[in-house]
């Protein structure tokens, strides 16, 4: 059973259906402005070459803001930073056209041509971004995958691929260990295998790799390469030209701009001196009290841990134990004794980090970033997971994306809860924007409103 891939059709009706949209909103424009010549053919003539002339840049700026390349696995926070650069861009754009032809192109009231386009090319690329997640989550426009020579780095994109439906994946499982030509062509060709999931450190002979990989060529089959979470090699360098000469060039992050940089410590600045003026002016009182009453001790608690590049600060909690010597040496469990009433409640609700506004004020951490672990979990995990110090290349944050997604407390495999962690706090350092940022709050406030099952 071949299944036909038509993704690039896919891509062409959106494309097309962005064209309709553009072409409406702007007859529309031109006919609300311009109700006496509606019947005016040399009007019309006149005006359709504007037209053109705006589908075609259109077209053409897509190539370089890449809207029309839209993965399984692209975020709608992503998806829309994507279409509002196209946008600016297609502004900027319709500006010099306008300008370079003497007022000649375009209404003078561009801002409100500019605003329909904008208001409709939104509704219409989101639905159309939720239809296609919907339709793919009830097992239409799948990808039929299978895995290779599986290991714990397979193990957790097939669980990722199994939870989310809507990233449009249907898993085909080869049980035969043993690799034989014949048999794995016809596998393929039978469940219309479009994607082989293989591990990069893999088990399998050096000609019986190559033989896999000549195969999947001759029958158009994707090969992904899995790499270990602990191979930190991979993933500190990018691959470059010179010419035609391939170099390996060490990554550079977003926040290693210093646009960037300055953007997330203004936004921290100001979001924090906000909450800490209109709601910790009053909340800490309140909670200082209940902690006095509930147990002897300090109102905070004053924990070591690595921030920026590994430098120890001094992170601020509101005391959430009984006073005890195990506190920086050993890790909350279920039913902890340790913890009190009202430690309970503020851990639950987050509200027990709300001191570090404090740490964020200092410069010593951002509002949003990777959690900041103790320093004996730190050092533990550090030589076990490759990428665990790329956490380190940003602030630390009060929330993050892995506690955003409900990745936190120690429930399950705790390494291999850590390991995704690991990856979450990874793709964003990697893939950093003040929208995510913004959609990382939003997230986190509605987790403390609702109240958090994997805190402790």
């Amino acid at each position: 059973m071949q299944r036909i891939r038509y993704s690039r059709y896919l891509k062409s009706i959106i494309l097309l259906l962005d064209l309709v949209v553009i072409a409406s909103v702007f007859i529309f424009f031109f006919l609300n402005r311009n109700q006496d010549l509606i019947h005016d053919r040399d009007s019309w003539y006149e005006n359709s070459f504007p037209l053109i002339l705006l589908i075609s840049f259109w077209i053409l700026l897509s190539g370089r803001t890449k809207i029309y390349n839209i993965r399984r696995n692209l975020t709608y926070i992503i998806f829309i930073e994507r279409i509002i650069t196209h946008f600016i861009l297609f502004v900027i754009g319709l500006v010099l056209i306008r300008k370079v032809s003497n007022n000649k192109f375009f209404s003078s009231e561009l801002s409100w041509l500019s605003l329909y386009l904008f208001s409709f090319i939104i509704i219409t690329k989101s639905f159309i971004y939720f239809g296609i997640k919907y339709l793919r989550s009830l097992g239409i426009n799948n990808r039929n995958v299978m895995f290779l020579n599986e290991n714990s780095s397979t193990d957790i994109l097939k669980n990722i691929l199994k939870e989310r439906k809507d990233f449009g994946y249907k898993i085909f499982e080869y049980h035969n260990k043993k690799i034989f030509k014949d048999e794995l062509q016809s596998f393929w060709k039978s469940n219309g295998i479009h994607t082989l999931f293989l591990p990069l450190e893999n088990t399998f002979e050096p000609h019986t790799e190559d033989e896999i990989f000549r195969l999947a060529e001759a029958n158009k089959v994707h090969i992904s390469l899995i790499p270990n979470i602990s191979q930190t090699d991979l993933f500190t360098y990018d691959l470059g030209y010179v010419q035609t000469q391939p170099v390996l060039n060490q990554s550079k992050y977003p926040l290693d701009y210093y646009s960037n940089y300055l953007l997330k410590r203004l936004f921290d600045i100001i979001f924090s001196v906000l909450i800490i003026v209109f709601i910790c002016s009053w909340l800490f009182p309140l909670i200082a009290i209940f902690i006095k009453l509930s147990s002897k001790g300090p109102v905070f608690f004053i924990q070591k841990r690595y921030g920026f590049h590994e430098e120890v600060f001094g992170c601020l909690k509101f005391r959430t134990m009984v006073v005890n010597a195990e506190s920086t040496t050993k890790t909350t469990s279920d039913n902890d004794s340790r913890i009190t009433g009202i430690g309970k409640f503020l851990r639950k609700t987050s509200l027990d980090e709300m001191p570090q506004f404090i740490n964020v004020l200092r410069g010593e951490m951002s509002v949003v970033g990777p959690r900041p672990h103790m320093l004996v979990v730190d050092n533990y995990y550090k030589p076990k997971i490759g990428r665990y110090s790329l956490r380190s290349m940003v602030n630390p944050g009060i929330t993050g994306l892995a506690q955003a997604n409900g990745l936190r407390g120690d429930s399950g495999d705790v390494e291999i809860e850590m390991k995704k962690r690991v990856l979450a706090d990874t793709f964003y350092v990697r893939n950093w924007s003040f929208a995510l940022d913004l959609v990382i709050i939003l997230k986190t406030i509605l987790v403390v409103i609702s109240g958090d099952k994997n805190a402790k």
